[in-house]
């Protein structure tokens, strides 16, 4: 389990090679630190091979370092209910900020290793053909949904972004072929959204997911990305999986710019040119 983490470690101690010791060590001696190293970084601090770092991280039940930094962080402490599992009630500045910039990044690498690009194509290739997109969340995923609405109006094409469920019932049952609806659940299991999906799917459009796998979002949705973290947002405030969506959809606006080609590139950069104005040049710092 990834809450005994560093209780395990302590009991293996002297069951590990030379190497693998000195790897545990660097670990022990200041657990939130090591959650925001780099493989390269821990390594070079216990003087050993990041192929080592990678065997001792596999003993102990992960995948690789990523995850198992992500189980690190959680073993920090139980967590603060309502706040994040990385952090612990008494916890300093200094602690609770390398805990969640820590659990933050190793979320991100380990979301990046367990993505199929093949998905990423396919769903690319929906919103490229699209003739419009409408972009659907609740709480914290309706706000990376109005992220997503405001990377992709550059693109030509009608696009909305609605964080209310009635909203989004209405638009969902107006919705012809052509159309492709992205549903944003961390979890899967909102009701509202599932329905959503299905009421969207019925009238026609495609449905892209950005959701838990084998969810009953993911279900109803023609196509998905999914990413699974040890997040629980039934318990605590949503941080990483927040920032895994965030990327996500800078990863889909990326793609859905690159297949534009270099003739679209004109149309964005009048766009950045229209903000000039709103500025005030930049000073620079001697």
């Amino acid at each position: 389990m990834a809450h005994d983490l560093l209780q395990r470690i302590r009991q293996r101690l002297d069951e590990l090679n030379r190497s693998e010791r000195k790897v545990a060590d660097v670990i022990l001696a200041d657990p939130s630190r090591a959650t925001g190293l780099s493989i390269a970084s821990l390594a070079q601090a216990a003087s050993v091979s990041e192929p080592t770092v990678n065997r001792f991280c596999r003993s102990f039940d992960a995948k690789g370092y990523p995850d198992f930094k992500i189980k690190l962080a959680q073993s920090l402490a139980g967590g603060t209910p309502y706040v994040s599992q990385s952090v612990e009630p008494g916890d300093a500045a200094a602690d609770y900020t390398g805990k969640i910039f820590g659990a933050t990044i190793a979320a991100l690498d380990e979301a990046s290793r367990t993505l199929d690009p093949a998905r990423i194509e396919r769903v690319v290739d929906y919103l490229i053909q699209a003739k419009q997109i409408h972009f659907f969340g609740l709480g914290a995923s309706g706000a990376v949904a109005q992220d997503a609405q405001h990377k992709f109006f550059r693109f030509n094409l009608p696009v909305t972004a609605y964080v209310d469920v009635l909203m989004q019932r209405m638009v969902a049952s107006a919705c012809h072929t052509g159309d492709v609806v992205v549903v944003i659940s961390w979890t899967g299991r909102t009701r509202e959204l599932v329905d959503i999906a299905r009421l969207a799917r019925e009238s026609g459009a495609v449905v892209l997911g950005i959701t838990a796998p084998a969810s009953p979002l993911a279900m109803e949705c023609t196509e998905t990305l999914e990413v699974a973290t040890p997040e629980d947002t039934d318990v605590y405030m949503p941080m990483t999986s927040r920032m895994i969506q965030l990327t996500l959809i800078d990863v889909l606006a990326t793609g859905v710019t690159l297949r534009r080609g270099e003739d679209f590139l004109p149309h964005l950069k009048k766009i950045k040119d229209s903000l000039q104005e709103t500025r005030y040049p930049a000073t620079r710092q001697d």
